[in-house]
């Protein structure tokens, strides 16, 4: 099992076009900021694109010694030597991936209500992300918003597995998820819309560190 700790700030290198940076822009400033994980969204791109940006954040995170994953595919994950793949709930189930392929990569698991959150806590998963927390403007999400009670809820509940709070987290949230036991924080357009988005990192590193529990 690839070394690190999924605790921290989860940044996605995600590909919409909206963005000023692309992903691999995103995820050297991602890096440079002191974020713990970055994940590669890729909703647009082909495979092939999605190789060469790949290619070239596993080399820069590498270089920072941050965990790269890759968003939904584990096929991808594997060719390109990631850490980690973070599966959605209609990816493929974390107990269906090759045996070979669970030995090499961290495995998160994306949840959207209490009831998915809790399920998850008997798959075969490294951590949990739940969310939208607060909604979110980067992807189009059918569920209601739990707010930071339900997150409340969700941590306690998943202890001592990490859960990864996302959706609609800007800095001054950023604390407040780690206040209620979230583990980390995971985000996209707080960086990737994001003038300087290395500052962003820094600041979202920051206020994740000042809403932990002494």
């Amino acid at each position: 099992m690839p070394p690190g700790d999924v605790h921290g700030l989860h940044v996605l290198a995600d590909d919409d076009p909206r963005w000023p940076h692309d992903p691999r822009a995103q995820a050297e400033a991602a890096c440079r900021g002191g974020a713990a994980v970055v994940q590669l969204r890729c909703k647009h791109a082909t495979d092939r694109l999605a190789l060469e940006w790949g290619t070239a954040i596993r080399s820069i995170t590498r270089e920072y010694g941050t965990l790269f994953f890759v968003n939904d595919r584990f096929d991808l994950a594997l060719a390109l030597g990631a850490d980690g793949v973070h599966l959605g709930q209609d990816d493929l189930p974390p107990d269906r991936l090759p045996p070979a392929a669970r030995r090499q990569l961290r495995v998160g698991l994306s949840t959207h209500t209490f009831e998915q959150a809790r399920a998850a806590r008997h798959e075969d998963v490294d951590y949990v992300a739940l969310g939208p927390i607060f909604g979110t403007t980067s992807k189009d999400s059918p569920w209601p918003a739990p707010g930071l009670e339900g997150l409340r809820t969700a941590a306690a509940a998943l202890a001592p597995l990490p859960l990864v709070a996302i959706g609609g987290i800007d800095i001054a949230r950023a604390a407040e998820v780690a206040r209620v036991g979230a583990g980390g924080a995971a985000v996209i357009s707080a960086v990737a819309a994001a003038d300087d988005p290395v500052a962003a990192t820094r600041e979202l590193v920051a206020a994740l560190g000042r809403g932990e529990p002494a």
